[in-house]
């Protein structure tokens, strides 16, 4: 048998992937003792959930919740520990953090698994700035942990000593695919046809029944994802606020919201918000999201009300969720997410 078909489990091949595994080891004890010092709580969160999460694109794995008296009810595993960590910071928690096993369907590729580990952290009366000061000191301890100042992925290389360049999407899109953003976006809607035709005159490829959020992924992933992060990290901040997910508006500008992505060798690593705490907003947005589910994929999640009751008396916060196998994975100079699982999902 070739070592390319061998299972995960043969010696030879463990060996292989042994150094990426020790890796890990030795980063995650470094990040635990980063939050420990700066008066984090670890927690843990369910993963059997009511709801899984209510972006439009997110495949959940489905299960059932059966009762001592034989009574089924829908559960889902969860795809990010969010909501549990959003009630904590409703109950009182200031500081706190998790290491969440978390699933996603519909995902494996060298940088996507079924089953992978979330970092969460939220910070409760602190704005989002305070998450990019974390994520600069976390991939310095990161560093530091492998002895590898330079993370290499795909070709190219990062820098993680260098201090992060921040990026508005609306700069991003205007360095690098030329298009002027912000002149499609309003507070209240965008402006499909005009992102459409700039696309277009750009060369980008187009669909006459794409909508605004088709062109604006196109571009994002064609023209500006691949630059970002080469030579030394980007956060990409300022999203508009059509793609705010669960992040609120920027006071001084509520066509864009308090959401950034952190970027390393042109991969995604983490996506973080100045939290939403309107629970009508959220409610309407979600609602939102799963009638575009179920128009494209003919399903819907269910609603956690008991996360939107917790919205209601949640402090002002922040929250991150970092892919801490791809972190794992760019740190110790990985090809696939698989080699830094010490088990992963059978095909």
């Amino acid at each position: 048998m070739s070592l390319s078909a061998s299972p995960w489990w043969s010696p030879e091949r463990h060996a292989d992937r042994r150094p990426f595994l020790l890796a890990r080891q030795r980063i995650q004890g470094a990040l635990r003792a980063f939050f420990t010092a700066r008066d984090f709580i670890e927690v843990e969160t369910p993963i059997l959930q009511v709801s899984p999460g209510n972006e439009t694109h997110l495949k959940a794995f489905a299960t059932e919740l059966e009762g001592p008296d034989g009574a089924r009810a829908p559960r889902y595993l969860h795809t990010s520990p969010e909501f549990t960590a959003k009630k904590l910071l409703a109950a009182g928690e200031r500081r706190l953090f998790t290491f969440a096993r978390v699933f996603r369907n519909g995902e494996r590729t060298a940088l996507h698994h079924p089953e992978f580990t979330l970092l969460e952290w939220y910070r409760a009366r602190e704005g989002y700035e305070a998450l990019m000061r974390d994520c600069t000191t976390l991939l310095a301890i990161t560093a530091e942990a492998v002895g590898a100042r330079e993370f290499h992925f795909g070709g190219h290389v990062c820098d993680v000593g260098e201090a992060p360049e921040r990026l508005t999407v609306a700069e991003a899109f205007d360095r690098f695919a030329g298009i002027d953003l912000m002149a499609s976006v309003g507070a209240d809607g965008n402006d499909r046809d005009t992102l459409w035709h700039a696309a277009q005159a750009r060369g980008i490829r187009v669909a006459a029944d794409d909508g605004w959020a088709d062109v604006f992924t196109r571009v994002m992933v064609e023209k500006v994802e691949p630059h970002l992060g080469i030579g030394r990290p980007t956060i990409l901040c300022e999203y508009p606020i059509s793609e705010a997910a669960l992040a609120r508006p920027k006071p001084t500008d509520p066509r864009v919201a308090e959401r950034f992505e952190l970027y390393v060798g042109a991969v995604e690593l983490a996506n973080a918000f100045g939290e939403l705490t309107d629970a009508a907003e959220q409610r309407r947005r979600f609602v939102q999201w799963m009638d575009e589910k179920e128009r494209i994929y003919g399903e819907r999640y269910p609603i956690d009300e008991d996360f939107l009751a917790a919205l209601v008396v949640m402090p002002e916060a922040s929250g991150i969720a970092l892919g801490f196998d791809r972190l794992v994975m760019l740190a110790a100079g990985a090809r696939r997410i698989e080699d830094v699982l010490w088990a992963p999902v059978a095909p």
